[in-house]
């Protein structure tokens, strides 16, 4: 399976808006790592959000790019901020899919990705907002996955032209 993991980009504060959508700058960032998704000529068998409003932007930004339907977009509270990654890999197994897109948060996406990567929390990846990994696994639970690349915002931003 390939999982590809992905912050949401920035967000408003709290203060502004509660339910702390996207920011401008944040929605611009997700446009174009979604526009760099379809240049590198990615595709979702299964796309997963969380239920927050910045996650959910950021996945449908990625829909819309890759032309995956937004109605099938999985919301699922097993990849909010606090939630233990053996709940996400419980969702990820129950899936038969071959590639997944998963838009969330820190610190999850860290825990999650450092679960997949090993038997201790010692793997640490520095995820950035709008900015997308690929592990890589034959199989789930593992803790051997594969970390085939990670690329920051600013490399998205070029593959996308800008």
């Amino acid at each position: 399976m390939e999982i590809y993991l992905m912050q949401h980009g920035s967000c408003l504060s709290k203060e502004l808006d509660p339910n702390q959508p996207l920011s401008p700058v944040g929605a611009e960032q997700v446009l174009l790592s979604a526009t760099a998704i379809r240049t590198l000529g990615l595709g979702f068998d299964c796309i997963i959000s969380s239920p927050k409003a910045r996650a959910l932007q950021t996945a449908q930004a990625v829909a819309e790019a890759l032309g995956y339907p937004e109605e099938e977009i999985l919301i699922s509270d097993d990849v909010k901020a606090m939630a233990p990654p053996d709940k996400t890999v419980r969702l990820l197994t129950s899936l038969e899919v071959q590639s997944v897109f998963l838009a969330g948060h820190l610190p999850h996406l860290g825990h999650l990705a450092s679960h997949l990567l090993a038997t201790t929390e010692s793997v640490r990846i520095g995820f950035q907002n709008g900015g997308l990994a690929r592990i890589d696994t034959e199989t789930l639970p593992t803790h051997s996955a594969v970390l085939r690349w990670y690329l920051t915002p600013m490399q998205l931003q070029i593959i996308a032209g800008r």
